[in-house]
């Protein structure tokens, strides 16, 4: 969500703005999602003195079993066009019951059923 969330000028960035969920809002939800997730093991983030993120790696990443499974989500989704739209993206990831973006998102207070809603009306407008 952080890179459709950077990509200006796509209805899958304007659907999550509109939403409230700039790319520095989606990763302070991440980041409390994290935390949140140690804690409820018993562990304090505070505690260790973690590095701080690299930069990202010279070679391009590969693509995960969650990635692609949002995708495979958002695509079956919407029955209209059978052209994948970034907006797809989001829908993928917002049908997602469980896992560390839903919990994100939960903690962040954000109503993923109206989110959801919002991008499948841009992809039904055909505003992709």
């Amino acid at each position: 969500m952080l890179a459709i969330a950077a990509d200006d000028g796509t209805a899958a960035h304007r659907v999550l703005t509109a939403a409230g969920l700039g790319r520095q809002t989606i990763r302070n939800a991440l980041d409390r999602e994290f935390e949140h997730s140690l804690n409820a093991v018993g562990v304090s983030l505070a505690s260790f003195g973690l590095p701080k993120p690299s930069r990202a790696p010279k070679r391009p990443p590969k693509v995960g079993a969650s990635a692609r499974l949002a995708l495979e989500r958002g695509f079956a989704a919407f029955t209209g066009k059978k052209d994948l739209r970034p907006t797809h993206l989001p829908l993928g990831i917002l049908d997602t019951g469980i896992g560390t973006v839903p919990r994100a998102l939960t903690l962040a207070g954000i109503d993923r059923a109206d989110l959801r809603a919002r991008a499948r009306e841009t992809l039904a407008c055909g505003n992709w």
